[in-house]
């Protein structure tokens, strides 16, 4: 061995400069496909903080959504829409939404329709961006909804068979024969809870090779050298004596393994050991990153079989960082995920007394500041709720969302606790959650391809995006080069033009669409009328492999089920508006093309009984001919006197295109407000109009008008309009008011931002309702330090 060692060196020193030249290329080529691929691939990071995890059909959902860079953790105003779905254990969506962001946050509402069974649901919210990549990166959580008008069996699940779920990780991703590795393991339910038991690892005449128990949540590891000839399986049994047996990891022939641990205070040692045939000398390369930032590159000799990197923890970000093992094809292989503890977080303080009557005002003080950073005004969103005996599963905070779960496969049980007890115990623990759940966000594939990645879907930076594709009537071919056009009955009038590309797809980006819509889609029905449109969902048709935890309902709290129903009940019916709609503020009154040339109200003129009248008397701009017994409109070009355009100009009623200038002229003037016309060139996406003539009628609503028949129609649901989360105050003597006040939920502040001394101040009234109502504080700095805070405070009857 001494011998070969030597061989490996002086063949090492022996190589020209040629040869660490090309080896210096190599971790070059790396590094830049590695930085190409980063920045382009940004990733949006999503955390969604839920007003409460239980609800009952009837009542309303309340959300803030963080949006967030995936590397810093800080706001990114990358996408102006996000869309919320609550799933069903079949993936199919109870209810959509799409709701507006500004600065990398917004938030929104969803009543729960009665129609919905008792059940858990699955809560998730992306960007149009997000779409690029995995389900996986998709905010997620669960809620309870119950049902109470329909019958359901609350132990309808007590007798599923038992089975668990026993997944096996070595550390770095293989086994090989010969050589130690360190095997990550964990053990669930049915139910997604990790079990105790205990285990062994067994060769093919049944002796124990090595036993093993998990150390927390089914979750913990043990050192495994798989021999020669020998093949293995995993025995297990629960703590009610139950065995059961399951495969162990593939073991290879050849390959590499390798073993993370810390050396010191501030070095982690990385060594690989490989088993090769090969007597030549053999590079390896680590590439280091921390959510796809601070990425960088060393490259070692295997010496003996074996390299040991020694990475500076000051080089590596906060949270998880993913150390990768490169051969010199450059292909991965070895894996390791590594977590570095944040060293700030976001202390979030709340002071009130601890006990109030009913119909009080609570002033609720907060404070949330970062140590290093106090003048760091923070973003946060509070709920206030009764927290009754219908108990449910609390959502996870965002400290440990961010850091944790949204970067990391599968569901992470209890991820408070990793950060709530910093002892060496529960380092060990939070090392074996990164050897048991993989990283999820980058494909080595896609990463080194050397290209720059194509993305399917663009960023909604400036708007909603419709698509859809434009079809052939006849057999359903795509169109390729038609012109689209989108419209709304809408004020002010906005008008989207595309033209498809070659497999027919459309693409509209509309500015400002909120509420309820009725699209209109056509192609010029002037010349192309045998063509038909689809119009493409916006919600993402894919999901994650992330199942929801089954229902149980207590059936002993039936009573408190039914009080809750009442008051609920009681609450749609004396407080019929849970919520104020802020009124949109016009910033553009005008029309997408602006300010008018000529503009003409009908009511100022003596009204004709035809629209031909009207025109040849009263506007100017506007020539009306007649060819071959159809009617055509010419315009003046006002930047050339005296010169008229020889093709028809954009006509639209109500901001809807119309090409049969004819239906124009048979409409009847008096549903007519207004005349806007457009009297030179007007340039629209790729098209361009000799002009623009514009008929208004009172009410925006075509009066009547019959669209050709061509005409696409269809119901649109916008992004939902800002909506103000609504209680009662009882001031001004009103407190004595016989008007019952049962809400569940107290108060709700999406927006809570804290001045530069880190305080901020919360005002609310208690409802009815008496017991222990429960405060859940979420938050983040600008600088991307997240914190939480949750305490409790009673309410008692009030003495009249």
């Amino acid at each position: 061995m001494k011998l070969r060692t030597f061989i490996y060196l002086t063949l090492a020193m022996a190589m020209p400069l040629s040869v660490f030249a090309q080896e210096d290329a190599m971790v070059t080529s790396i590094q830049q496909r590695f930085n190409l691929y980063t920045e382009r691939a940004v990733q949006e990071k999503m955390y969604v903080h839920l007003d409460r995890p239980f609800y009952l059909v009837g009542e309303t959902i309340w959300f803030k959504a963080y949006i967030l860079s995936g590397s810093t953790h800080q706001f990114l105003d990358l996408s102006k829409i996000a869309y919320l779905e609550v799933l069903d254990l079949e993936n199919n969506a109870v209810i959509q939404t799409k709701f507006s962001l500004i600065d990398g946050k917004g938030n929104g509402s969803l009543l729960i329709p009665s129609t919905t069974i008792s059940g858990k649901y699955k809560v998730r919210c992306y960007t149009n961006w997000m779409k690029n990549f995995s389900a996986d990166h998709y905010f997620e959580t669960t809620v309870s909804v119950v049902n109470p008008f329909v019958r359901f069996d609350p132990d309808r699940t007590a007798k599923d068979e038992v089975k668990y779920d026993v997944q096996f990780f070595p550390e770095g991703g293989h086994l090989v024969k010969g050589l130690e590795s360190k095997v990550g393991f964990r053990a669930v339910s049915s139910k997604g809870k990790g079990i105790d038991f205990n285990g062994a690892i067994l060769n093919q005449q049944n002796d124990t090779i090595q036993k093993f128990t998990p150390e927390m949540n089914g979750i913990g590891q043990f050192s495994f050298t798989p021999q020669e000839g020998a093949s293995y399986k995993a025995v297990i049994t629960d703590k009610s004596g139950k065995r059961f047996e399951y495969p162990v990891p593939n073991v290879e022939e050849q390959g590499f393994v390798m073993q993370v641990k810390d050396s010191t205070a501030n070095l982690v040692k990385v060594m690989v050991t490989t088993k090769l045939t090969t007597e030549e000398p053999v590079l390896v390369y680590m590439l280091t990153h921390t959510r796809q930032a601070n990425s960088k590159i060393e490259k070692k000799f295997l010496i003996k079989n074996r390299a040991v990197f020694l990475l500076d923890k000051s080089s590596l970000g906060e949270g998880i960082s993913h150390i990768t093992i490169f051969n010199q094809k450059q292909k991965p292989v070895c894996e390791r995920l590594y977590f570095k503890r944040p060293q700030q977080r976001l202390e979030v303080e709340a002071k009130l007394a601890k006990t109030f009557i009913t119909r009080e005002k609570v002033s609720l003080d907060l404070t949330a500041a970062v140590a290093a950073a106090a003048s760091d005004m923070a973003n946060l969103s509070v709920a206030i709720y009764l927290n009754d005996s219908i108990k449910s599963q609390p959502q996870q905070d965002i400290n440990s969302y961010l850091w944790l779960s949204a970067d990391l496969k599968g569901d992470i049980e209890t991820p408070e606790y990793y950060f709530n007890n910093v002892t060496k115990e529960t380092d060990q623990r939070l090392d074996n959650l990164m050897l048991t759940h993989g990283w999820r966000r980058l494909k080595w594939d896609t990463v080194l391809a050397g290209q720059v990645p194509a993305f399917e879907y663009l960023p909604e930076y400036d708007g909603h995006f419709i698509t859809g594709k434009v079809l052939n009537k006849n057999d359903g071919s795509p169109a390729k080069g038609m012109d689209a056009y989108l419209a709304a009955l809408d004020v002010p009038a906005r008008l989207y033009v595309t033209q498809s590309d070659q497999y027919g797809k459309i693409m509209f980006e509309v500015r400002n669409f909120i509420g309820p819509k009725e699209l209109t889609l056509q192609t010029d029905l002037s010349r192309d009328s045998i063509y038909r449109f689809e119009v493409a969902s916006p919600f993402s048709k894919e999901f994650s492999g992330t199942g929801i935890p089954p229902f149980y309902f207590d059936k002993t709290l039936e009573n408190q089920l039914l009080t809750r129903t009442i008051n609920m009940q009681t609450g749609n019916v004396f407080l019929p508006r849970v919520f104020t709609e802020k009124k949109a503020v016009l910033t553009d009154s005008l029309a997408f093309f602006g300010i008018p040339d000529e503009k003409y109200f009908l009511d100022d003129f003596t009204r004709f009984p035809t629209m031909e009248e009207v025109l040849r008397e009263y506007v100017k701009g506007v020539l009306v001919r007649k060819r071959q017994k159809e009617f055509h409109f010419r315009m003046i070009d006002k930047l050339l006197p005296n010169t008229f355009y020889t093709t028809d100009p954009l006509i639209m009623m109500d901001g809807i295109p119309i090409f049969d200038t004819d239906k124009i002229m048979e409409f009847d003037p008096l549903k007519v407000k207004k005349i806007e016309l457009m009297s030179a060139r007007y340039f629209l996406g790729s098209m361009t109009f000799t002009g623009i003539v514009s008929f208004s009628t009172y009410r925006s609503d075509l009066a009547g008008f019959e669209l050709d028949p061509k005409v696409m129609v269809m119901p649109y649901e916008g992004v939902q309009a800002q909506r103000e989360f609504y209680a009662p105050k009882y001031d001004n003597g009103n407190a004595n008011s016989r008007i019952p006040d049962f809400r569940n939920l107290l108060h709700w502040s999406p927006n809570v931002v804290t001045d530069k001394s880190g305080k901020a101040k919360v005002e609310f009234y208690t409802s009815d309702q008496t017991g222990e109502y429960q405060v859940v504080i979420q938050g983040i700095t600008p600088a991307g330090v997240s914190g939480s805070k949750t305490l409790n405070f009673e309410v008692g009857k009030r003495n009249f």
